[in-house]
Order: C-alpha cells, then structure tokens, then sequence
C-alpha cells in the first residue's frame, strides 16, 4: 500500500459545533505552514479552483492547511487548491500531463477517472504504474478519445480523502445534440478533520460510530402500538439476528463530515450566476470519498441530458440520486426567480452541500430541511418475505439459519475461462441466491440476500413517494446502440460481500490481498453479474473498459464508468475487452476499497 505523511486525529465535532461549522463560509488555505512542510507554497483557496485549459498542463501535488470547521487541518491539494484545478480538453487532442508530488513523504498518484486509455497511463500504483515518489515526477500522456464530464483522483491510500480530486470536462468534436448558453460544475465533496487513516483505524473499531439514530425503547413502543407487539418482537428479532440495524444507511456521515460543493462549506453560498431566460448546463460530479448525495433544485425542473460523460436521451426530474463517483449532466432554465438554491443532501439525512444559481452574487434562496430520516426494511435488504416493510413477518425464511448459509458467494474467481463459459445467465433476471457454491472466508461474511432483482426502476431508499419525481437507472438510456452488437460469450458473477462489525469488505468474500485476478481475453465481450448481498450501496467501478448496463430483458441500456448496487440488487452489464494491461475494479467508497472490496482484472491476449 502506498502511504502517505499522517496527521494527528481530530475529535467528532458535536451537533452545537456542526451548527457552527455550517457558518463558517469557505475554508482558506494556508501556505506550507503547520504539520506539513510543503516544498511549494499555496496561493490558492479552497473554493477557488482554477480552470486549466489547452493540451499542456503542470500539477503539483502539496500540503496546505485549510479551515472548513472552525479548526486548521492540513490537506493535500493541486496546484495549492482545494478542489485541484477544473482540467478542460477537446475531444481528439492528445494531452500532457506533468504531475509532480511535492509532498515531504509519501508516494502519490492520479486516476482519470471514467477515461478510456493505456494502462501505464490510468495511474493505479502496483499495477501498470509504479506511483510518483516524492520530489518526483510523473509525464501522462494519451489521447482523448472521448467527451465529457469526468474527474480525476489520487489512488495512494487516503489521499483523496484529504482533498486530491478535481473535475475535467472534456469538449466534443461535434455539436452536442442540446443547447445550452452557459455552463457550471458543481463538484461535491466530503471533508473530515480526522486525519483519514485515523478514521478508517476507527470504521475497524467501531463500524457503526456514526449511527446515532439506532431504535429505541421509544420506537418499540410505538411500533408496537401501530403494528402489534408480536410483530415488532418480530422485526426486532430479525435484525438482532443479523446484527443490524435498519438506521445504519452510511458508514460516515454528517457527524464527522462537512459536505462542500466546490470546495465550500454548505454557508459559504457558492453561487453560480445566470441570466433570465438562459439554458444553463451543470455537470455534477460526486468527488467524494464516501457519501452519496440527492440532488435537487427547488423551483427548477432538471433535464438530465449525460451520465458519466455519455449522452442519454433527455429526461426531466426534480431530484437525483448521484453515486460516489458518478457525473450528471443536467440542463436548467432559471426565470421568474433571482436566486435558486442547488440543495444536495446525503442519503442519511444527517447534512447537505448547498449552492446558488443567482443573477448576481450575495442572493440566496430559502434552503430546504433535510428531510425524514429513511428507515432499511427487509425488502430493501434483499429478505422479501420475511418482514415486509421492516415489520410485518413472512414464512419464506427462516433468520436463524442465516449464519449458517452466509458463505455461499458466488462464482469462484479461481475457475479457469472455459469453466465460467458455460454460466446460466437466466439467474440475472433475479430470484434467490441461495444455492450457489460456497466460496470466499466466511468470516468475512455476515449476510446473505435471499432474493433480488435489478431494481431499476427503483429511485432509492428515501426517495420512494416522496412527491418529487426521481430519476431512477430505468430511466437512463443511451442515444446509441450497443457499440459493441455481440452478444456476451461468457459470464462472470460476483457477490458484493461483508461483514458489518469488523469493517470488512470483498468480492465473494475475498479480500484483495491473495485473491486472484480477474483473467479476461482480449477482444471478447463478457457480461458480468453483480449480486449486493450486503446491507449498504456500494458503487461499482471497472477501470480501463466501460460497462455497459443492461434491462432487466438482457438487453443493452446504458453506457457507464461506474453501476450503483443498492442492498439486495442483482444487476448486469455487458464488457468488451479492448484494453490490454493490468486493471482495477472496485467498490468506489473509499474505505470500503481498502478494507478490501477491490479484485484486480488482466486483460490478455
């Protein structure tokens, strides 16, 4: 593992300081002083990310300090700001990069994250990329042969965490087939003063430190006015036995993270400008470490217009849920108001990133509650049949057998190409995963989803009914047809697996340390299953190749670098093995990541 220099833990910050903390406006750097010694100094602000443009470009990679909570932390960033520059390319230009890591110890990389280029040059160290040590430098070049939103981050342990992200937009050779006259990115982020190797030391302690909203006796009692005692014993029951509990819908949230929009704190008011009547183009990228935000604009209908970079046909909604590692493009029409407050609120309801879009700087529109703390239910976990709703209790299963059944995680990443050709794809479709062969450690394992299905048309947990419409995966379809037209000649199927205690997380119940790599033939086109039998979402991404998402008929939707997985959820998307070289693939939460949900794929001749 590559490291990188540590800083000394922070302490939570308590409710009473997080209203402070949202105060605060945007999180000055201050240059090469501190804990760190950077051998440049940073001239930035947090906030104030530059624009580079054209085919040549010098990335420095430093220490500063920055204050987004009332307390200086050190940090790392590009170019001495926080997020790093906004990269702006054209389609079809071959592009230099010069990345120096100026950092006092400790190895550091870049990943461009959802680009399509050589191995050597994806900036994954140990892989086909040794990382840039420090007072070195490092010379990515490749060509561009795509367009639009994407983002690129350090790969070397935490560092991303600590602030190395930014955005590129990436300008198409032809027209884009909408129009729009002006545009702005708006790139989410979240930001801890723990140093974040303290806080990954702390997720393996105590994985549930930030769930502060576990049932009560209160709840009970009240459930089972509503429901019945015996059904409440029932449901209770059932998480107890799974060790669970259905509040837990992050692992980090806003009790230890401020969310920044830009780089700014939610009462910093990053305020991007428009005029009457304008169709304003924003690219949303989520450049966080671990948290999935909903997006939304009160007053303003959003047509969703790209995801991850590729263009899909238009489709309006009030909200959208946006992964860790996800891009949206979406198209606005402000009028008949001055001000609109671009409102992103994590999945947990514990805080929210916000914006403006105003006619003129210091207008700011009302910001919205975040809203009623969603509860996991049974059907959500992937146990239909067993407590529908979280309360109500089915035949189907019986709970205290789970423990039992737990090791049983899919294909075994070990069989050779010829055994996994001969794969039943109808299972894709959905249904129960028990049976499968026992694979993996079980120790690593304290779950099992029963039965699942895609769930595409599924706009999430706590986005159900919510009177908004919400873009749902079913509703992303692409303007072309399948690049490839070959139907998969082979399948590969994975199990998202975990164990919520020990903070440990894989694929079939195989950490990254000792597990073999994935073996894919160049040129060939694959279809590989994703199966969550885990309680969290974890999103999902293939370095070097796209994958291209299918309907739950098998058949090709949507382009994309990285696919959601809710709990319970069986999803599939097509590959085409063009890309030669060593490859990462990997639940794209930070922690989750380390902790050892990442596999290694070869593509080979």
């Amino acid at each position: 593992m590559n490291r990188f220099n540590r800083f000394d833990g922070a302490a939570p910050i308590d409710a009473g300081r997080r209203r402070f903390v949202t105060g605060l406006a945007v999180g000055g750097l201050a240059a090469g002083s501190g804990l760190w010694h950077s051998a440049f100094a940073s001239t930035g602000l947090a906030g104030t990310a530059q624009t580079l443009r054209g085919t040549e470009f010098d990335l420095s990679i430093g220490a500063a300090q920055v204050n987004f909570t009332g307390r200086t932390r050190p940090a790392i960033t590009v170019n001495g700001t926080l997020p790093a520059p906004i990269l702006r390319w054209r389609e079809g230009d071959t592009v230099t990069l010069r990345v120096a890591n100026r950092l006092a110890e400790g190895m550091s990389s870049i990943h461009w994250h959802g680009l399509i280029l050589p191995a050597n040059m994806d900036g994954v160290p140990g892989f086909s990329f040794d990382g840039i040590h420090p007072g070195e430098a490092y010379t990515y070049r490749f060509r561009v042969g795509q367009s639009g939103t994407y983002w690129y981050h350090s790969h070397s342990l935490f560092q991303e965490q600590a602030g190395l992200y930014g955005a590129i937009v990436i300008d198409p050779r032809e027209a884009a087939p909408y129009h729009f006259d002006r545009e702005h990115v708006l790139l989410l982020s979240d930001w801890t003063d723990l140093d974040p190797g303290a806080l990954f030391r702390r997720l393996k302690k105590m994985s549930s430190y930030d769930n502060y909203y576990k049932r009560t006796v209160g709840d009970f009692m009240r459930d089972a006015r509503e429901r019945g005692l015996a059904a409440t014993l029932r449901d209770r029951g059932d998480w107890g036995r799974m060790r669970m509990t259905p509040t837990d819908l992050s692992d980090v949230n806003g009790h230890t993270y401020t969310y920044l929009l830009n780089g700014v704190a939610p009462a910093g008011n990053w305020t991007g400008l428009f005029r009457p009547g304008e169709k304003v183009l924003l690219r949303f990228v989520n450049g966080s470490a671990m948290s999935y935000f909903d997006v939304r604009i009160p007053g303003l209908k959003m047509t969703v217009v790209a995801a991850d970079g590729q263009y899909i046909h238009p489709v309006t909604v009030d909200e959208f849920r946006i992964a860790v590692a996800e891009t949206f493009d979406v198209l606005v029409e402000p009028s008949g108001q001055d001000a609109y407050t671009i409102f992103a609120q994590d999945n947990a309801r514990t805080g929210h990133a916000r914006g403006t879009l105003a006619v003129r700087e210091g207008l700011q529109a009302e910001v919205p509650r975040n809203d009623p703390r969603p509860l996991l239910s049974m059907d959500d976990m992937g146990h239909a049949g067993m407590s529908h709703g979280g309360m109500q209790h089915g035949g189907g299963h019986d709970m205290s057998q789970m423990k039992g059944m737990e090791g049983g995680c899919g294909a075994n990443m070990g069989m050779d190409s010829a055994s996994m050709a001969g794969m039943d794809h109808s299972a894709m479709k959905g249904g129960s995963s028990a049976g499968k062969s026992t694979a993996g450690d079980q120790r690593l394992i304290d779950m099992r989803s029963m039965s699942t299905s895609a769930k595409l048309d599924d706009p999430g947990i706590g986005l159900r009914d919510n009177g908004r419409k919400v873009l749902t995966y079913a509703d992303l379809r692409s303007l072309f047809e399948d690049p490839d037209g070959r139907e998969p000649s082979r399948e590969i199927e994975l199990h998202l697996t975990g164990h919520m205690e020990k903070f440990a997380w894989s694929f079939d119940g195989q950490k990254f340390e000792g597990a073999e790599p994935i073996r894919m033939t160049y040129g060939e086109r694959l279809r590989i299953v994703l199966v969550n039998d885990t309680m969290m979402t974890h999103p999902i991404h293939l370095h070097g190749l796209w994958s291209d998402l299918e309907n739950e008929q098998g058949e090709f939707q949507v382009r994309k670098h990285t696919i959601d997985m809710p709990p319970g959820t069986r999803r599939s998307y097509r590959v085409r093995a063009d890309a030669l070289g060593r490859w990462a693939y990997h639940c794209h939460l930070l922690y989750h990541m380390e902790a050892g949900m990442m596999r290694e794929v070869r593509v080979e001749e």
